[in-house]
Formats: structure tokens, C-alpha cells, sequence
């Protein structure tokens, strides 16, 4: 470290590594702290299970990634990233062992619903045709929006709840139970207004650029974001916990990629009361129970269209989703919960040895919960892939504690960087003109707990970034 910088980021998750790329590329000094001795935050990979078995410890799928507005405007393929395209970005098994799948085309998707596939185009194809001009006005704070009719057109169907978006729109089953699963993720009870904001825009981007994974892992994600800020000319420094801002060298700004609780345990002494008083109230939503498996061949499903998607939902129907993430939400697990599945191997042959494959799954539990899920994820696999069992080699499993203990952003296991609804998904961490910007002239937040929100994006960092280029550095227009 040298003894001052022009900025000074805390966290290198793929906001905080975009916070330093965005003032790195006006010709600003960076300098980016991590506590862990490998980049990335939730973008890290590892050997969980057996040597030569290539694991996602937290995020695996990136359809916000290859779809985000910053990172498509970096040379990340000329620093080693290659995104890898599933040939079904979604497969969804309702409960009586039907599966309904997501197709990168809208047409080839509305095909497979039947009576309901006019309606479903009808919904999608408007996003899915101005993808870049809808992802650039949703990943990023309220403003006024370059496209309003699309804005609005968008709008108002996405703050309609999924229940209500599905009942109004599909007379059939299966589209509004693989829009529930998709919109799921979001980890709010499907019957709350916005929930279908997130169906929308994760099934958009399926459709438009795919639900891809990182060649190599998710770690290549944070490699490529790495390298292409020390070509910049910023630097990095690992296994630094900071716990005072004052322990720092100098910066004319410090932007940290942190949750709101260690934001006000980092910097208190430079925040006023009322500030850190409604920083403390923010809300984090549910956690993540996950498991990772070696396995000794190919997931044995009993449906061939499981075979070639990457990312598989167990999760039944629309009712029994919404039940499931309801059940979550008062404190309890599902005895079948809503569960999320991936098999990168299906189309990336570094994630295991020849002949092996990979797979993990998450399901949704209580915040801070310590339970152990296995055995019934395990279960639910066994029936829909009779002999799962029998493929697997070894495992490797994760508590909601336990995966706050591994990045400390995921508070309680939230995964989501706090609890995504009506009031927390626009004004987060709280309601400002500027969310990213504290009291303190020169701190900024730039986590998932600011808009955006959650997702392997860099929005949250680059918004931060522009900030504070605009407030501290003036290099904004």
C-alpha cells in the first residue's frame, strides 16, 4: 500500500471490483482491500469436494452478468473470461413430472405452452427485442428513464405480485409455474406486489443473452475483473479485514462493498446518529441452505429436457412455490422445498475430471438458520432422477451461518444483499436521492444493498463509482 490513494474500495465482490474499474478508467488512483485471500466475494471457486472437481461456492448462473449494461463495455474476454451458453438456459419440473423449459426463443418457448403461448409472447417479446435499452433503466437507481414508454410499458407489469400476474394473464399451469420458480429467486412470498419484476427480467434476459456460466468457474469472472484493473493501474491487497476506516491510508474517497451493518461498523465514527439509526434498520430477507456434489457421470433424469439445461428448478407447481417460499418467510422449512439446480459440467468439461461430472443445489431456508438440508434435496433428486444417489462421489454443504461465515455480506444467508421488496427493492438502503452517497462527503456504499441490489452485475459499484466521480473527483458532466 502505498500512503495515498484517490480512492480506496472495501471488498472485491463484482461491485467493488467494478467501483474500482469505473474511477480507474478516468485515470484515478485505486486501490481495492479484501478480508479473504482470494478476489471476488461471492464470485469465488474452489475444489469443495475432491482435487480436480471445480465448485461455484455462491453465485454460478450469471444471466445478469453477460446481460449487465457495465460489463458489456469491458474488454473481460481479452482478460481470460468466456461465458459459456446453456442450450436450454432453464428447465422447470412441475410436480407430476411434466417439464417446461425456457428457450432462448421466445417462439420456440411460447410453442411448448400451448394455448398460453400467444399470451406468453405477448408478455416477453417487447423486453426480449430492447433487452440493452431495458437492462441499462432496471439495473440502477430511480431516475428519469431514456425509453419512458418502454419504462412504463415495463412497469406496469412488473409491479403486479407473480400470483396475480400469472392468474391474469395464463390459463394453464405450466407458464405461470416456470415464471414463480424464476421469480422465487428473488426470496419474497410470490403474492407481494413487484414479485413479478424479477420473472420478468430474468426471463427477458434468458431469452435475449442466455443464462451462461464462467468457463473455468465463477472465480474467472473475478480473474478477468482483476486483471483488467491492474492494467489500469489500480492494486489489489488480500487478507485484510478492515475494521476502521482509519486504518487506511489516505483517500480523497472510500467506496465500500459492504452491507449496511458493517458499513456503520467500518465508518461510525464518520457518520452521523440518525444516518447510522436507519442504515441498522435495513432489512435482510431470507437464506440459503447449499450443497455441491462430485459426482462419477451425468445427473440420470427421467426427463431428457433436465439433460441439457444448465440450471434445473425442482419446485412443482405455482401453488407449491408459493407455498414453499411463504412457509420460509414464517420461520419454517418446507419439508419439499423450492429447489434450485446446477450441472455446469453439462457444458463445461474444467469443472471435473473426464467422465465426472458436478452438480449443486440450494434451497430456500429461515434467516440465520443452521439446519441442514440434505436429505431433503436429496430426496426430491431421487425422484426425479432415479440412481442420483448412486453417482455421487463426495459432498460438500453450506448452512445459511455457515455462508456468512464464508463472505459476510450474506448476513443470515441472505444472498440477496437484504430483502428485495416493495420497500427495500428501489430504496435501498434507504430512501435517498442518491442511495450510494452517506453524510460523509467522501464514503460511499456500493454493495448489493444498494439499487440495483443482488446479482453478479457491477451496477451497484458502478453507480456508486459515478457518484462519487460526480461528488468528491467533479468528472461528471
Amino acid at each position: 500500500m502505498r500512503a495515498e490513494y484517490d480512492a480506496i474500495i472495501v471488498g472485491s465482490g463484482p461491485n467493488g471490483l467494478a467501483a474500482a474499474i469505473t474511477l480507474a478508467q478516468r485515470g484515478l488512483s485505486t486501490l481495492v482491500v479484501e478480508a479473504a485471500r482470494t478476489p471476488g466475494g461471492g464470485m469465488r471457486s474452489a475444489a469443495l469436494t475432491d482435487e480436480g472437481f471445480v465448485h461455484d461456492v455462491c453465485s454460478a448462473v450469471h444471466p445478469l452478468g453477460i446481460g449487465s449494461p457495465f460489463f458489456r463495455t469491458l474488454p473481460l474476454a481479452e482478460h481470460g473470461l468466456a461465458w459459456v451458453p446453456s442450450p436450454t438456459p432453464l428447465a422447470h419440473v412441475l410436480s407430476d413430472d411434466r417439464v417446461v423449459t425456457l428457450e432462448r426463443s421466445v417462439a420456440h418457448t411460447a410453442a411448448m405452452l400451448g394455448s398460453d403461448g400467444p399470451a406468453y409472447t405477448r408478455l416477453f417479446a417487447p423486453f426480449v427485442e430492447r433487452w440493452e435499452e431495458l437492462s441499462r433503466m432496471v439495473l440502477g437507481p430511480l431516475r428519469w428513464p431514456s425509453s419512458p414508454w418502454l419504462f412504463a410499458r415495463f412497469g406496469l407489469v412488473a409491479m403486479r405480485s407473480m400470483l396475480g400476474l400469472s392468474r391474469s394473464r395464463f390459463a394453464t399451469e405450466p407458464p405461470g409455474a416456470l415464471l414463480a420458480s424464476i421469480a422465487a429467486h428473488a426470496m419474497v412470498p410470490l403474492d407481494r406486489a413487484f414479485t413479478a419484476s424479477f420473472a420478468l427480467v430474468l426471463g427477458a434476459a434468458g431469452h435475449a443473452v442466455g443464462w451462461p456460466i464462467a468457463r473455468g468457474g465463477s472465480r474467472s469472472i473475478a480473474d478477468a475483473l482483476v486483471r483488467l484493473h491492474a492494467s489500469l493501474g489500480g492494486e489489489l491487497t488480500l487478507g485484510h479485514e478492515v475494521k476502521d476506516l482509519r486504518e487506511l491510508p489516505r483517500a480523497r474517497a472510500y467506496l465500500l462493498d459492504v452491507s449496511p451493518r458493517s458499513l456503520v461498523s467500518i465508518a461510525r465514527a464518520s457518520l452521523p446518529p440518525h444516518y447510522v439509526e436507519r442504515a441498522l434498520r435495513f432489512r435482510h430477507g431470507p437464506g440459503s441452505f447449499k450443497i455441491d456434489w462430485s459426482l462419477r457421470g451425468p445427473i440420470p433424469w427421467r426427463h431428457e429436457a433436465c439433460r441439457r439445461a444448465v440450471t434445473v428448478h425442482l419446485s412443482g407447481t405455482q401453488r407449491d412455490i408459493f407455498l414453499t417460499e411463504s412457509t420460509v418467510h414464517h420461520g419454517h422449512i418446507a419439508d419439499q422445498p423450492f429447489v434450485l439446480l446446477g450441472q455446469p459440467s453439462v457444458v463445461d468439461d474444467t469443472r471435473a475430471p473426464p467422465g465426472k461430472q458436478t452438480a449443486w443445489a440450494y434451497c430456500h431456508v429461515p434467516h440465520g438458520s443452521s439446519v441442514d438440508c440434505t436429505s431433503r434435496i436429496e430426496s426430491l433428486l431421487e425422484r426425479h432422477a432415479p440412481g442420483f444417489l448412486d453417482q455421487v462421489i463426495s459432498r460438500a454443504t453450506m448452512t445459511a451461518t455457515a455462508l456468512e461465515a464464508f463472505d459476510a455480506n450474506c448476513v443470515g444467508g441472505d444472498i440477496s444483499g437484504g430483502l428485495p421488496d416493495a420497500r427495500q427493492l428501489f430504496f435501498r438502503p434507504m430512501a435517498k436521492l442518491d442511495p450510494y452517497a452517506t453524510p460523509a462527503k467522501n464514503i460511499f456504499l456500493c454493495s448489493a444493498s444498494t439499487p440495483p441490489g443482488g446479482g453478479v452485475h457491477g451496477m451497484c459499484g458502478h453507480w456508486a463509482a459515478r457518484s462519487a466521480l460526480d461528488r468528491v473527483f467533479g468528472l461528471l458532466p
